[in-house]
């Protein structure tokens, strides 16, 4: 989250006109994040305070957006503990501002926790498999933003700004990704997350209660989303895998969703993929000189890779 576009008090309100949800008492906003605008927003209904939040999206279009409205309003409603869009009279949520892709949302309680325990990764393990169990049926899909093809092109361009071992390293893990594909497997698939990091997620007190950030959302492996979720929560700092965390992880996932068969012999791949996926998406800002994007150490999951291959996953 961070502030790219800025907003006025004059274009709130012109905005807020369309709503019945109270008149603006303030507005700020919130830093860090990388890909969108977001503000606090403070409204009074004449019963009391209320807090939203303001979303400008600076990389979808407009033509994206119904997707990540309709699947917010659709997880939500099923019990999914994520922030979904306010309808204004006439039952429209995406507005616009600048040009910009525009929602004004439910701000959910809690805080992002730093130190993670097996408690956590239960819980997030019970909560995602309940996001998937949700959107099996999802009436939508959305290919992913930076999925194979991404990977493919993406790692053939900043190949020769890397040393041959980087440049061999990812073009096999592409490689791989793409032969398991081929295989016979009928992997799950059903709309994913696509980018649960730790700070995606809020906790009260060691409770969680919210899960944000949807907009990398896609149809994509059941078992990829997991993969990303382990490679993150379950990390120590030489990325090497906690086992007891993601043994937590893990666990509470598949008594919500129970693996099949060829899922145990997918995960070893999938989560050398995830940890790929996420260093290339990092090198490239990284080895960018005119980049503008908030700069995150690729090397971090660089060392999840080599890990991940030194020692293959398994599921429980």
């Amino acid at each position: 989250m961070a502030v790219y576009t800025h907003v006025s008090n004059t274009d709130l309100k012109t905005l807020l006109q369309d709503f019945d949800l109270g008149e603006l008492v303030d507005f700020k906003g919130i830093d860090g994040g990388i890909e969108n605008t977001n503000y606090f927003v403070t409204l009074n209904d004449g019963a009391g305070k209320h807090e939203y939040v303001l979303t400008l999206f600076e990389e979808l279009t407009h033509d994206e957006m119904p997707y990540f409205v309709e699947l917010t309003t659709w997880l939500a409603e099923r019990g999914c503990p994520v922030p979904f869009p306010f309808k204004d009279r006439n039952g429209i949520a995406l507005k616009a501002l600048h040009g910009r892709p525009a929602l004004l949302q439910s701000r959910l309680s809690g805080n992002h926790i730093e130190k993670l325990t097996p408690e956590h990764c239960r819980q997030i393990g019970a909560a995602l498999g309940q996001f998937h169990q949700a959107g099996l049926d999802f009436y939508m899909q959305r290919q992913a933003h930076r999925g194979v093809f991404w990977w493919r092109r993406e790692s053939q361009q900043i190949a020769s700004k890397l040393s041959d071992e980087d440049a061999q390293l990812l073009r096999t893990e592409v490689t791989l990704f793409e032969q398991l594909r081929e295989q016979p497997w009928n992997l799950p698939q059903g709309a994913i997350h696509g980018d649960l990091f730790h700070d995606n997620a809020l906790f009260e007190g060691d409770q969680l209660s919210a899960i944000l950030d949807i907009y990398n959302a896609c149809t994509g492996y059941l078992l990829y989303d997991l993969a990303i979720v382990a490679n993150d929560w379950c990390v120590n700092p030489d990325g090497s895998i906690d086992p007891q965390r993601e043994q937590a992880l893990l666990t509470a996932y598949g008594e919500v969703r129970p693996f099949d068969d060829n899922e145990y012999l997918a995960w070893p791949q999938l989560v050398r993929t995830a940890a790929m996926r996420f260093w290339l998406s990092r090198l490239i800002p990284a080895l960018d000189p005119n980049s503008t994007q908030k700069i995150k150490d690729p090397e971090e999951f660089r060392r999840i890779l080599l890990q991940r291959i030194k020692t293959p996953a398994a599921l429980p």
